[in-house]
């Protein structure tokens, strides 16, 4: 039977796909959740130590931002390679890349040690960072999304946002427990050895992607194309002949994008630096969070097959919109526990219904043709936009408001609106109508073939 059209369990194929797709989004999430944890609370010191602590934080998050101005860069270009020569070479390749760049910043010595090289080597390898990155969700989506049965793809499709989880877990954890040892030590070697762990996540992501196949709805999409056209179809032509959903797809992903980190990333340096609170209580509570992200984005993703994918992602962004203030208002009172339950509220709860929904929506607002290329364009544009800026802003608006954070809730509200409008606004195909065109393009085709 055919993988598109099945309605049961997964095949061993299917399995092997979904575990591929999740492993790579796991690195993704963490070298830039740890980037993050790392720009807030140790790169300020490590990079830019010759500057005033708010310069210095600012500068810090200036280079965190810019990894994000490649990711639209490399979406595109992994995209079209995806979407014409196939999903597993970009997978393989973007993972490599992440892996080598994020390992190259945990090399680099101090502004102390090699003066203005150092903060110029981060900037380099951050920049290499996000143009991997760039490539790296549109393929896992799709591929993942289009090997799901009918009917469970917004489940297995939020599996890629329970390797986001595990990616918390380990960078957070990581981040910890060597935040424990002696300051001196942590900022001059600790910190470095989860960065270099990521070339071995990469090695395993490697041996596992090696078994991926091409989904069944993309080798007879692009089989139709050729005999169709004599010649592939130009995806981003393609992703770009219905401009509403390729501009929707940005708007749709901003909520999501800033999400974490507005609540985890500037929520830490807001708690280091305002609040003056030590940092591995941030990281541990990041830490828990993802353990929670594991379990909450496949129930996110189930109950999206149910009620619609639409309907979950509007009730994530106004969720995450109203949990904004109190989660802030909990980082302010120094208590550990109430620092936690601040994290998982902001985050955890809604959040994670985002990012559970968003990668599947996105593939359906897509043609297999140009879905790679469609998923890249609204997710890395979103994030950069989004997501990439948001510590930034978020550090000048409290600056400017003096150590309040309420401008941060008014950002946060913003966003989300304009999110939900999108949302209304997409024109989203569910996976039983996808599966129905494929099934009915092959049957043209063979009519054609037997004429």
């Amino acid at each position: 039977m055919s993988t598109v059209a099945q309605k049961g369990g997964l095949t061993p194929h299917q399995r092997k796909t979904v575990a591929g797709g999740a492993i790579g989004t796991l690195i993704e999430y963490y070298d830039y959740y740890l980037y993050g944890l790392a720009s807030a609370a140790v790169f300020p010191a490590v990079f830019f130590s010759s500057n005033d602590p708010v310069i210095a934080q600012l500068a810090s998050f200036a280079t965190f931002a810019v990894g994000f101005f490649l990711r639209p860069v490399g979406g595109v270009i992994w995209g079209i390679v995806g979407d014409r020569v196939g999903r597993k070479v970009v997978l393989m390749t973007t993972v490599v890349g992440m892996g080598i760049a994020t390992t190259g910043i945990g090399l680099i010595p101090s502004d102390q040690v090699i003066g203005i090289a150092a903060p110029l080597l981060l900037l380099l390898c951050r920049l290499f960072q996000g143009f991997f990155v760039g490539g790296e969700m549109g393929g896992a989506a799709t591929m993942v999304v289009e090997a799901a049965p009918i009917g469970k793809k917004g489940l297995y499709g939020a599996f890629l946002i329970s390797g986001a989880g595990v990616a918390n877990v380990v960078s957070g954890g990581l981040m910890a427990g060597l935040g424990l040892a002696p300051e001196s030590w942590f900022l001059q070697w600790g910190w470095r050895i989860p960065f270099v762990f990521s070339i071995v996540l990469a090695i395993a992501a490697v041996l596992l992607r090696r078994q991926l196949e091409e989904s069944e709805e993309f080798t007879a999409t692009q089989a139709l194309q050729i005999e169709a056209a004599g010649k592939k179809a130009n995806p981003l032509v393609e992703a770009f002949r219905h401009p509403k959903n390729a501009i929707m797809g940005i708007l749709i992903g901003l909520p999501q994008s800033i999400a974490g980190y507005v609540v985890l990333t500037y929520g830490l340096g807001f708690m280091v630096s305002n609040k003056h609170l030590p940092a591995w209580m941030g990281f541990a509570g990041t830490m828990i969070v993802g353990l929670l992200q594991i379990v909450v984005a496949p129930l996110w993703g189930h109950i999206s097959d149910r009620i619609g994918r639409r309907t979950v992602y509007i009730i994530g962004c106004l969720g995450f919109a109203a949990m904004v203030y109190p989660a802030f208002a909990l980082f302010s009172t120094g208590n550990m526990w109430l620092i936690w339950l601040g994290q998982i509220l902001g985050f955890v709860v809604f959040g994670v219904a985002m990012q559970a929904t968003l990668a599947t929506m996105l593939a359906e607002m897509f043609d297999a043709e140009a879905r790679t290329t469609g998923v890249n364009i609204g997710y890395q544009i979103s994030n950069t936009l989004g997501g990439g800026l948001a510590p930034f802003i978020c550090t000048a608006l409290v600056a400017w408001a003096g150590g309040s954070f309420w401008p941060v809730v008014v950002y946060a509200a913003v966003i989300s609106i304009v999110g939900v409008i999108a949302t209304l606004k997409a024109s989203i195909i569910p996976d039983v109508e996808g599966a129905g065109r494929l099934h009915e393009l092959a049957a043209t085709s063979a009519v054609k073939t037997t004429v």
